[in-house]
């Protein structure tokens, strides 16, 4: 029996079809989400994909956060589901106050699109599969990907060993000591910027190296993975 692992869908959402393809060819089970139910279906992790939820007027992540299906997410990240965010997933899960900091535009004001090598930490239930510092390439594209925070927030994200992915060769964006991805505290909620759900193929991605991240979350859930 496989998990169900729910993707939100929110008004602009683009990325949201790719990573139910990600999870199905992990093993699991893609249960679609709506922005406007607070009903999870069932689920027993869900995804927050990339795109331009609410076309990002006003601010990325900003009106996506006061959605139905967030006020739900809140309380089953504090009571321990897994929740991921990618790109503008991870710009609602700081907007959400579930993740620490923010995401502003790029350093250099320029949209930013290519296959970037991380070092992944394998502290967290979407990226345990890896190995400790494992290099990593995975996609980037966005506009808004700098990841700013108080240099206390910094420090302690540094301490705590909560950053699960940081740039490598480059930084594509600016963000600040490198960080691509940070986790929560409990280590049941993470952001990461790159794009783990196109390169789960070589045929059609950068390579395969973007799925461990799903993997991860299954074997962490009790499943097996294929």
């Amino acid at each position: 029996m496989s998990a169900r692992i729910g993707v939100v869908t929110f008004p602009g959402s683009l990325d949201d079809v790719d990573t139910h393809r990600a999870i199905a060819r992990a093993g699991g089970t893609p249960v679609p989400l709506w922005h406007d139910d607070s009903a999870l279906r069932g689920v027993a992790a869900i995804v927050l994909p990339g795109g331009f939820s609410y076309g990002d007027y006003l601010r990325c992540g900003a009106i996506a956060r006061f959605s139905a299906v967030m006020e739900t997410i809140v309380e089953v990240a504090a009571e321990g589901m897994p929740i991921l965010g990618i790109c503008n997933g991870f710009q609602v899960l700081c907007e959400s106050h579930l993740l620490p900091g923010a995401l502003v535009r790029n350093k250099h004001r320029r949209y930013r699109i290519g296959h970037q090598p991380l070092a992944m930490s394998n502290d967290s239930a979407w990226t345990s599969g890896y190995e400790s510092g494992q290099r990593a390439v995975i996609p980037v594209k966005h506009g808004e990907g700098c990841y700013v925070a108080d240099e206390a927030t910094l420090d302690e994200l540094e301490s705590s060993g909560r950053v699960v992915a940081r740039y490598l060769d480059g930084n594509p964006n600016g963000s600040m000591r490198d960080i691509a991805g940070i986790r929560n505290a409990a280590g049941n909620v993470v952001g990461m910027m790159p794009h783990p759900e196109h390169a789960i193929d070589p045929l059609t991605g950068s390579s395969s190296d973007g799925l461990t991240i799903f993997s991860s979350v299954l074997k962490q859930l009790g499943v097996g993975t294929r």
